[in-house]
């Protein structure tokens, strides 16, 4: 019997329904398939990760993961081209990329910088304020930046006291040289080269002397997030392994070559740069993620870099500080080491 043409119709598009739902659920699975892409660079907090992979951790925990190797603003720019699903960076920068389009919550607190992140003048020039009338290379908008003007808040200079030079993290010791550069603005391992591009030079400032204005975190994207929840709930609690392996006396030579090696610096040359990072366990992280106003806390801290932004037009907006900072993963994950 013939088919009334209604009813032929109604027949096709089933079908086509059918073989579109099967065709989502496909992708869908591919999509979860995939590995967990997370950008990372040069800086002890991340490279920590290092250990993780080379252990097989993250197999273990059942998890498929794929680091990609990054120049920090390189890894910023990767996320903001959704090439990544994460990248670690610090709290202001992640508002920075978010600001662009690209969101990213902070998942995990990985540390706070701890004496890594410094301003380092040549020779002659004995601390910060010998830098009024003076030109000072930093990437700016990033976090050097960031840290350099608040050491010049709280010696109360004027943001125009120091001439601000743009420059890449990655090219600052070669423009350190330049004669006309009185200061750069970097961190280790980067840092520890501008040290040596030009003898005699120091620190005027580190973040020791600003402790919690710069956390280095685990910044996710939000679809990511939503569709493998799952899957960064164990990276995350993975997190307590890495930072025991890293602090535990009898491992920590292990965890250094492998770091050293990721750095392309020898362990000698490597371990002095863990005094400078203060690896966060999770609890203690659970304690940054309290709400506050002062750098004890992830929320005040990440408004002073939001103010910061804002008033150095990195950004046009100011940016909700609050819809960046997601605490539970690590929550849940102390919840379920009990």
């Amino acid at each position: 019997m013939a088919l009334h043409p209604s009813r032929r119709t109604v027949l096709r598009l089933l079908s086509r329904l059918t073989l579109s739902v099967c065709a989502i659920t496909a992708s869908a699975a591919a999509w979860a398939a995939e590995p967990l892409r997370i950008g990372y660079s040069d800086w002890p907090g991340w490279v920590a990760w290092q250990v993780a992979i080379e252990k097989g951790w993250f197999k273990e925990a059942g998890v498929e993961v794929r680091f990609d190797w990054f120049d920090y603003s390189a890894s910023m720019d990767a996320f903001t081209a959704g090439k990544l699903d994460a990248v670690l960076m610090t709290n202001g920068d992640t508002l920075v990329t978010g600001a662009g389009g690209a969101k990213g919550v902070m998942v995990l607190v990985t540390d706070y910088s701890n004496g890594n992140d410094m301003i380092i003048a040549k020779p002659g020039i004995k601390s910060l304020a010998d830098l009024k009338g003076k030109k000072v290379a930093v990437e700016t908008g990033l976090v050097e930046h960031l840290l350099l003007r608040a050491g010049m808040k709280r010696l109360g200079m004027k943001p125009g006291d120091i001439e601000i030079v743009n420059a890449k993290t990655n090219e600052l010791p070669q423009v350190f040289a330049s004669p006309d550069i009185a200061a750069v603005g970097a961190w280790q391992p980067i840092a520890g080269q501008a040290l040596k591009a030009v003898p005699g030079s120091k620190a005027v400032q580190t973040s020791a002397e600003e402790p919690g204005l710069i956390y280095d975190v685990l910044a996710v994207n939000p679809a990511s997030l939503n569709a493998r929840r799952a899957d960064w709930q164990k990276v995350v609690k993975l997190w307590d392994r890495v930072v025991a392996y890293v602090d535990d006396p009898k491992t920590q030579p292990d965890a250094v070559r492998i770091m050293a090696a990721r750095s392309g610096v020898s362990p000698a040359e490597y371990l002095p740069l863990l005094k400078g990072t203060r690896l966060l366990t999770l609890d203690e992280g659970r304690k940054v993620y309290e709400k506050g106003n002062d750098y004890k806390s992830l929320y005040g801290s990440t408004e002073v870099a939001n103010t910061f932004n804002w008033y150095n037009k990195v950004y046009s907006f100011s940016q909700k500080v609050d819809s960046y900072i997601d605490p539970s993963l690590t929550t849940s994950a102390l919840a379920a080491a009990k």
